[in-house]
């Protein structure tokens, strides 16, 4: 275990998809919560949902193509405790030319990179996702 919620939680996707497992658990959070929402919407995971026996888990069920490949191809922790990455709106990365994933963490809450374009924001530049 890591002092990095985030990286253990990436970590544990990473692994699940490597093991070829259906669902994941890791510790529950709020930012954690958002970030597996904004990776639902933008079609890397199948699903994502906070259980209510305590301790709290966030299960996030992975996705696959029909030939078992899965929807990630790659996981990147961008700013880590110990260096915080911040992104104005005009220095947002597009990840893959614009095919993987972006996640902020705004003042307007956890988005993707085309959101915060979209909505004139920067922040801190969570993880890349392809």
């Amino acid at each position: 275990m890591t002092t990095d919620p985030i990286s253990d939680m990436l970590l544990a996707i990473r692994n699940g998809l490597k093991a070829r497992l259906v669902q994941v658990a890791t510790p529950a959070s709020n930012l954690k919560a958002e970030i597996a929402k904004v990776m639902k919407s933008s079609g890397y995971i199948q699903d994502a949902f906070v259980t209510s026996e305590f301790p709290k888990k966030l299960v996030i069920t992975l996705k696959y193509s029909d030939r078992a490949e899965p929807a990630i191809r790659g996981l990147q922790r961008q700013s880590k405790p110990g260096l915080r990455k911040f992104v104005s709106c005009a220095n947002i990365p597009a990840v893959l030319d614009g095919m993987g994933l972006a996640v902020l963490s705004t003042s307007k809450g956890v988005m993707s990179g085309v959101d915060a374009k979209k909505q004139k924001v920067g922040g801190e530049l969570i993880c890349t996702v392809w």
